[in-house]
C-alpha cells in the first residue's frame, strides 16, 4: 500500500508527541534567499563576535538541501524547557534553565535516534538523512518559523504562541516528501520593547540583530577572552548563559512547564550554598555538572565568570 504524505507526517507527529516534543513542523530544504543576505550582513558587521565557527559552511548554512544529500523535507522540533518554579540563586550565580540538568544535546539527540528508526521501520524502508540538535550548520530558528512553530522575536529568539521561547529546537532532514507549512505564524511582538529594554549589556539593536560581542550568554559561554571592565556590575550575577530577555517576555508567563525529569537540577545542585560556590573546586565542578551542558566553559570559564560578578 503507497501512504501518503500526509498519513506519514500524522504518524511522525503523533510519535513525536509520544517521545516529549511539543511542537512538530514540515518545510522544504531549500535555499534560505532572504537569510542569506541577513546574515551576510551581520557577519560582515563582526556581530558573531569570536564565533568563527558562523563564518564556516556559509552555502550550507543557508541551503540545508547542501548539508544532507538527496534531502527534501525539514523537520523542525521543539521541545519544552521551561521551570518556572525553580532558581538556583536569586543572587549569583544563576545559570540558563536550559543548562539545569542533564545536556539537552545527549536528551533530544537519543530521542530523534528513536524517531527515525520508527520512520523507517513504520513508513518508509528507504528513509535516509540525519538529525541534529544544535549541532550543525543551520539557521535552526528561520527552519522553525518556515515549518509553521513560531517567529523569531526581537530578541532573536523563537517565539512559540503556546510555548513561549523556552523550547530546544532540533532538525531531521529526510528524503521524503511532506506536507509543508504554507502559513507562518503571525509574528505577536507588537510594539513591545520588554526584552530590548531589559538587557543589562545592549545587546539587543533594532530588526531584531543581536550583538554577540555584548550579549551575556556570549561573554559568558563561548566568549574565551577575559570580560570587558565595560559590562563590570552588569551580568547581573550571570555566571552560565542568560535567560534576561525570555524572563520579561510576556508570551512565557503563561507557557507550561517542561514535563522533562532529565531537564531538572540535581538536589546537589539546589543544595549548594554561597560559600561552597565561591570555594568551588575542580573536582568539585566536575561532579556537580557532570552530564551538563556547563561544562562547555569548563572549570576555568567558570572560575573567570564568578570572579567577574563576585
Amino acid at each position: 500500500m503507497s501512504l501518503t504524505a500526509e498519513y506519514i507526517a500524522e504518524g511522525i507527529r503523533k510519535k513525536a508527541t509520544e517521545l516529549g516534543f511539543g511542537e512538530v513542523g514540515f518545510a522544504p530544504a531549500a535555499e534560505l534567499t532572504e537569510d542569506k543576505e541577513r546574515l551576510k550582513a551581520w557577519l560582515d558587521k563582526g556581530y558573531h563576535a569570536g564565533m568563527e565557527y558562523m563564518e564556516k559552511h556559509f552555502e550550507k548554512r543557508t541551503n540545508p538541501s547542501q548539508l544532507v544529500e538527496g534531502a527534501v523535507s525539514i523537520i523542525s522540533f521543539l521541545y519544552n524547557y521551561k521551570q518556572s518554579g525553580v532558581h538556583l540563586s536569586e543572587v549569583a550565580p544563576k545559570i540558563a534553565r536550559y543548562a539545569y540538568g542533564r545536556d539537552y544535546h545527549d536528551v533530544i539527540r537519543e530521542k530523534l535516534s528513536e524517531l527515525f528508526s520508527f520512520i523507517r521501520d513504520e513508513y518508509y524502508p528507504d528513509l535516509e538523512g540525519r538529525y541534529f540538535v544544535d549541532s550543525a550548520p543551520l539557521l535552526e530558528r528561520t527552519l522553525a518559523a518556515k515549518a509553521g512553530l513560531g517567529w523569531i522575536g526581537k530578541n532573536n529568539m523563537l517565539i512559540n504562541r503556546r510555548l513561549g521561547s523556552f523550547v530546544f529546537l532540533a532538525e531531521m532532514l529526510v528524503n521524503i516528501e511532506l506536507p509543508y507549512n504554507r502559513t507562518p505564524m503571525t509574528d505577536r511582538c507588537g510594539g513591545c520593547t520588554k526584552c530590548i529594554e531589559a538587557c543589562p549589556t545592549k545587546a539587543i539593536l533594532p530588526d531584531r540583530v543581536i550583538d554577540s560581542n555584548r550579549c551575556i550568554s556570549y561573554l559568558t559561554i563561548e566568549n574565551k577572552e577575559d570580560i570587558s571592565e565595560e559590562f563590570k556590575g552588569r551580568l547581573q550575577g550571570w555566571t552560565f548563559g542568560c535567560d534576561i530577555c525570555q524572563e520579561v517576555c510576556p508570551w512565557n508567563r503563561k507557557a507550561p512547564d517542561t514535563e522533562e525529569p532529565e531537564f531538572k537540577p540535581s538536589e546537589h545542585l539546589l543544595a549548594m550554598t554561597p560559600a561552597q560556590w565561591g570555594s568551588l573546586t575542580q573536582e568539585k565542578f566536575s561532579v556537580l555538572f557532570k552530564g551538563s551542558a556547563v561544562k562547555r566553559t569548563k572549570y576555568s570559564g567558570w572560575v573567570r565568570n564568578y570572579r567577574f560578578i563576585s
